[in-house]
């Protein structure tokens, strides 16, 4: 995967980020089959937050709305964006392969296969936490069983190992179709739901981990941009580099497993994200990680709430899974990726 050449100030791009990211955020807590006025929504916040005593103006209702449902759905949409562009930004270094991204290796599987045996039989043992704390432990289990495979079959090139990845997917989708099969009929929406992706599960007690997760990752991503870099220019380079290619190879797919894992546990598969971000951000700013890694992150998060604003909205007061609308934003542009190269 060739690297582009810089394309605008970096400066400038971040500036233009942080703009849209706080008008995003602001958006998406506002609207919703009740709209709440902007100022109200930050009224709430500095109220909450005690950075400032505003009268309220507002009623507990809408206090309630901004407070306890938007606000967390928000931050967890900015944090699932930001997770998932990042780690697909560095599986498409580590692979060279433009059409890598976060569910490349059945993490998503393995998340789904958890959710969906907690949904329909094993019950909510551990109350509102089970769903995600299954996902997880299937992410996890899903990406050892990928990383054996590799090992067991010496597949530590790139190729091959998206190859056990894309194996190890079909047979844990596989597994997860036969748990939907065997589980109660009445509760298979619940499950196609959360299959296609959504934000319900957001609370303020469960933002902390996916919150911990990113940052530490995600930091040790981007301090990683210079063997990125040199990923990206081929396997030979790198080593002559001095960089262990296997191992820091398999790292990376660690850490994106770590990512995924709790992303997917706490919004669902929500694909195409990672696909599509990384694209962007190298048409902005060109290849270099030490820009790709940040910028990724805070892309992620504005696609990801104006994702979620039109879930929410198109067909008010129902919600749309997620997953469908980033489908279809990622198909369309391809397709004109496609038509302009």
């Amino acid at each position: 995967m060739r690297q582009s050449t810089k394309r605008f100030p970096l400066v400038g791009i971040l500036l233009i980020g942080f703009v849209l990211f706080g008008l995003s955020l602001s958006i998406s807590i506002s609207v919703g089959a009740v709209a709440v006025p902007l100022d109200t929504v930050w009224g709430v916040f500095f109220n909450r937050t005690g950075l400032a005593n505003i009268d309220p103006t507002w009623s507990g209702g809408r206090e309630a709305i901004v407070w306890e449902i938007r606000f967390p759905r928000a931050l967890l949409a900015a944090m699932v964006g930001a997770g998932l562009a990042i780690v697909g930004a560095s599986l498409q270094a580590v692979t060279r392969n433009s059409l890598a991204d976060p569910h490349l290796l059945g993490i998503s599987s393995g998340g789904a296969f958890g959710a969906i045996a907690a949904l329909l039989h094993t019950g909510l043992f551990l109350g509102l936490l089970t769903v995600p704390l299954m996902a997880f432990m299937g992410a996890l289990a899903a990406t050892i069983l990928v990383l054996g495979v590799s090992q067991v079959a010496s597949a530590t090139s790139a190729d091959r190992l998206v190859l056990a990845g894309v194996a190890v997917s079909f047979v844990i989708m596989a597994g997860a179709n036969i748990l939907i099969f065997l589980g109660d009929p009445r509760a298979t929406h619940t499950v196609v739901f959360w299959m296609l992706g959504g934000l319900g599960l957001a609370q303020w007690s469960h933002l902390s981990y996916p919150l911990a997760i990113l940052t530490v990752a995600g930091i040790w991503l981007w301090f990683q941009s210079a063997r990125l870099n040199a990923m990206t220019i081929g396997d030979e380079t790198a080593s002559t580099l001095g960089i262990p290619v296997a191992r820091f190879r398999l790292t990376v797919f660690v850490a994106g497993a770590l990512i995924t894992g709790v992303m997917v546990a706490f919004s669902g598969i929500i694909g195409f994200v990672g696909l599509m971000v990384p694209h962007i951000v190298r048409m902005l700013v060109g290849g270099d990680y030490t820009r790709v890694i940040p910028i990724s992150a805070l892309f992620g998060g504005i696609l990801l709430l104006w994702a979620d604003i039109c879930a929410r909205t198109v067909m008010a007061p129902e919600d749309i899974p997620i997953g469908i609308i980033t489908g279809l934003v990622a198909g369309l542009f391809f397709i004109g990726i496609l038509a302009k190269r």
